[in-house]
């Protein structure tokens, strides 16, 4: 249950790489979602479809996310592929790994699942303070079934 450095680079070691790798491995594979008091400012700006808010209702939304998730794909594993930092903002794309043995949009699969996330994050002071994100929900919901169960049975 943790990240590495991207493929193809010598370990990196930001602040702000260290804060979105720790939100993956200490929130997400885990389901700590005490790490989002830790991690992000009391002030957050998140703007993930589904998450939006602002402060408390932002770092409320995020707990509930990594609870979610963890709670749908509890051996999830996160591979930081790819980083760009410019400034205060870091870009990041990560390979998720995990089994629904969870709830999913419904009972769990036991399927394997593999998916990609994209990442826009700003850290000041090592605190994330705005955070736009783009989980392939698209994939998560093919991978486990839920698309096939929403098609219905195939006409006869």
């Amino acid at each position: 249950m943790t990240t590495t450095a991207p493929a193809g680079t010598t370990a990196l070691h930001t602040t702000a790489l260290n804060v979105v790798r720790r939100i993956f491995d200490e929130g997400f594979a885990t389901g700590n979602d005490a790490i989002v008091d830790e991690l992000c400012s009391a002030d957050l700006i998140e703007h993930q479809f589904g998450l939006t808010g602002v402060g408390a209702a932002a770092t409320a939304s995020v707990k509930a996310a990594i609870r979610d998730v963890h709670g749908a794909f509890p051996d999830a594993r996160f591979t930081i592929e790819d980083a760009a930092e410019v400034g205060d903002r870091i870009w990041v794309r990560v390979h998720g790994e995990a089994t629904a043995t969870g709830p999913f949009f419904g009972p769990p699969s036991g399927r394997r699942v593999d998916f990609t996330v994209f990442d826009q994050v700003r850290v000041v002071d090592g605190r994330i303070v705005e955070h736009w994100g783009v989980p392939d929900r698209f994939a998560l919901l093919a991978q486990t079934g839920v698309l096939d169960r929403l098609a219905g049975p195939p006409p006869r």
